[in-house]
């Protein structure tokens, strides 16, 4: 693996970074209540994260982490809609979220960049193998549509066991794509990342255990 850093990975590093945060205040709290828990801060820095990790993966030239933020972008925002939050950020900012991805494309679409054949028939990245990117972006995104169906059902945000079972399964097939793909940020991100849901998941355990 190439250990020299572009600007490209500044970016990834800084939005894996933000992603790590949000994981990192959601552990700390929930160790603190002994319990797992589902602070706003976690929605917040999802959003952050995915704005500069959507760039990142256009930048790369990498479908598959184009297609995991465009996914999720609006179940991050659903979840502050369930928390209240959303509600009390101001109007503008929450429109210029909401916008964000549409505003993108057009630029995207006006200056020429935006070329879906170029995405998807990148010569640096094998078909087989770009396959395998998209089918673990997909298996990673499912987690925030499960928790997403959860949350409705409950009428509130919350992180269940589902979600951290398949966190963990699609990290470890993303850590599989990231050390093939020679992806700096992916590999150091799921790897770190693993141990969070392991941790979560053990939390949920012993919750369920002492309630019975």
């Amino acid at each position: 693996m190439n250990l020299n850093f572009t600007y490209i990975d500044i970016i990834g590093f800084a939005g894996q970074g933000l992603f790590f945060s949000r994981f990192l205040f959601q552990l700390l709290l929930s160790e603190k209540h002994k319990k797992v828990v589902t602070p706003s801060i976690f929605w917040k820095l999802s959003l952050l994260a995915s704005v500069i990790f959507f760039v990142y993966g256009y930048l790369r030239e990498d479908f598959s982490i184009m297609l995991g933020q465009s996914l999720t972008y609006f179940i991050y925002i659903r979840n502050l809609q369930l928390q209240k939050e959303w509600q009390k950020m101001h109007k503008f900012f929450r429109w210029l979220l909401f916008l964000f991805p549409v505003m993108i494309v057009i630029y995207a679409y006006n200056n020429n960049v935006y070329d879906l054949d170029k995405l998807l028939r990148n010569e640096n990245i094998p078909f087989w193998l770009l396959m395998l990117g998209i089918v673990a972006q997909l298996v990673f995104i499912f987690r925030f549509v499960f928790q997403w169906l959860s949350s409705e059902k409950k009428k509130r945000s919350h992180l269940p066991l589902g979600f951290w079972a398949i966190s963990l399964t699609g990290s470890i097939m993303i850590l599989t794509y990231a050390i093939i793909r020679e992806d700096k940020v992916l590999f150091v991100a799921h790897s770190i990342g693993m141990f969070v849901y392991m941790r979560n998941i053990y939390l949920l355990r012993k919750q369920k255990n002492e309630a019975t």
